[in-house]
């Protein structure tokens, strides 16, 4: 216990310091930002970002881009609100109730229980990170080769089988993504794989590249392809306090989607999105009145907004601990960690306790100026909202090429971004999620390379896999995974709960 507090007041000093407080608003404002204008999220956002920390302390770096990511589950919320626009994937299931409340001229009430939910969520997330990091490292320190091929096969099942949509769909997108991250020269025998003839291809498709075309110039495409639509926005001039009433109906409902949020974000391929609507469901099963969810039901506001915030900061645990990204965004920062010399995974609190403790710390301090940003702001971003698509998106483009560019100083790179913004494109067209093809990107060389250093160890003899507790565990949970998957009334609950 007294190792904890150590740390965790190491962490609030190294958090504390002027540079760590001013880039962790940076990410903070911007997160909101993010979440409140559609078509851009997190994704692409700290996808445009990574190549800024180039110049930065890494511990600061990496401040900034979490605070933007879980900035964006805040923001996503306001507009979910006040116009029925939900800004982050998220958020989505907040317009069903969030709005109503709006349209009964209560979206004070609603945006205050959203921003107090999410605090108390995000709180909460932070404390069970700095709690169970340390003994996820312990474990993590004893895995080998089979234990990590195990438990990346482990990753990349539960993201099929937690990603929304069709499973075939998402399968084909996690095996589109192991066949992308073949690209390059193999790392054992050094021959080219699928290179086409050219030469910058040799280090693989560029991380940053893919990211962008895939979530950030898909998204422009999109938008830019849809009709204009009218917007109600209401006014800016709203009471910000629910009543006794309120909260004592939105107490239960944040604890239990703080709860659920918690255990979801760290599960490979959770994270809030999942969480959220997760929440929803069953807050409306608990509820005694379950008919008012979807006409103003405060409890349907706050759940999935503690729910996808506590998904979003508890997802840093497999990044942290274990060094598997759990989902996009997280993928993302497990590149920006690569890029400054430090592999994520259970060497990070051994080899750079400065930068695990101070971003947790970051965290709580996080949320905190996001309440202290979003409560009193509520007019800029409604004011923001109105301008016209036609004129962000040149500026969101312009930054997605010079966030590409500025990796390797590479005009391929760019053009790789245009080729898979079109891809993206047609994802979305063909209601493809592109989460579990980044998943497998970036999982599928980690996943090749410790096949065959476990292959090499047991001399050809695949039960190393089973003959090891922590890997045949694994391997146990992938097969109770893929279970679930085939059985149909079970898959039926599934979709039946997104419908919702």
């Amino acid at each position: 216990m007294s190792d904890l507090i150590f740390n965790i007041a190491m962490g609030f000093e190294v958090a504390l310091t002027p540079t760590n407080l001013l880039f962790a608003f940076i990410g903070c404002l911007g997160g909101t930002l993010i979440g409140i204008l559609p078509g851009i999220g997190p994704v692409s956002t700290v996808a445009m970002l990574v190549p800024v920390t180039f110049g930065l302390e890494p511990v600061s770096g990496i401040i900034m881009l979490a605070g933007i990511f879980y900035g964006a589950q805040y923001g996503g919320s306001t507009t979910a609100i006040l116009v029925n626009m939900p800004g982050e994937a998220s958020a989505v299931v907040t317009c069903l109730d969030g709005y109503q409340m709006a349209r009964q001229g209560r979206a004070g009430p609603a945006l205050a229980i959203a921003a107090i939910g999410s605090f108390f969520a995000g709180s909460f997330a932070t404390v069970l990170i700095a709690v169970a990091a340390p003994p996820l490292t312990l474990v993590a320190e004893n895995f080998g080769a089979p234990e990590y091929f195990s438990l990346m096969l482990l990753g990349l099942i539960g993201s099929v089988v937690l990603a929304h949509g069709s499973v075939v769909k998402a399968i084909a997108m996690i095996f589109l993504g192991l066949l992308l991250g073949t690209v390059g020269l193999d790392t054992t025998t050094g021959d080219g794989r699928f290179l086409l003839g050219q030469a910058n291809l040799m280090d693989g498709i560029n991380f940053v590249a893919l990211a962008i075309g895939l979530f950030g110039l898909s998204e422009i495409i999109s938008n830019l392809v849809k009709k204009d639509s009218d917007r109600t926005v209401l006014s800016t001039k709203l009471q910000l306090w629910p009543t006794k009433v309120d909260f004592r109906k939105s107490w239960p409902a944040i604890f239990r989607g703080t709860g659920l949020g918690a255990l979801l974000g760290i599960l490979p391929g959770g994270g809030a999105t999942l969480s959220s609507f997760t929440a929803y469901v069953l807050e409306k099963k608990c509820s005694r009145t379950p008919e008012a969810f979807g006409t103003g039901a405060i409890e349907g506001v706050a759940a999935p907004e503690s729910a996808n915030n506590a998904g979003a900061q508890t997802s840093f645990i497999p990044l942290l601990t274990l060094g598997i990204p759990g989902n996009a965004t997280i993928a993302l920062l497990a590149g920006a960690l690569t890029i400054h010399g430090i592999q994520p995974g259970p060497q990070v609190m051994r080899e750079n306790p400065d930068l695990f403790w101070g971003l947790i710390a970051s965290m709580w301090i996080g949320n905190l100026m996001l309440v202290i940003i979003n409560l009193p702001m509520l007019g800029l971003w409604v004011r923001l909202l109105k301008i016209p698509y036609e004129y962000l998106f040149p500026a969101i483009l312009l930054f997605c090429a010079i966030g590409v560019y500025g990796v390797n100083n590479s005009v391929f790179d760019v053009f790789v971004a245009a080729l898979f913004g079109f891809v993206g494109y047609l994802f979305i067209r063909l209601n493809c999620e592109p989460a579990p093809l980044l998943l497998g990107f970036i999982l599928g060389p980690m996943v090749e390379d410790n096949l065959r250093r476990s292959m090499l160890i047991s001399r050809g003899d695949p039960m190393i896999f089973l003959s090891r507790p922590i890997s045949a565990g694994f391997l146990i949970a992938a097969f109770a995974l893929l279970v679930i998957l085939v059985l149909p009334n079970l898959r039926r609950t599934r979709e039946v709960a997104f419908q919702e």
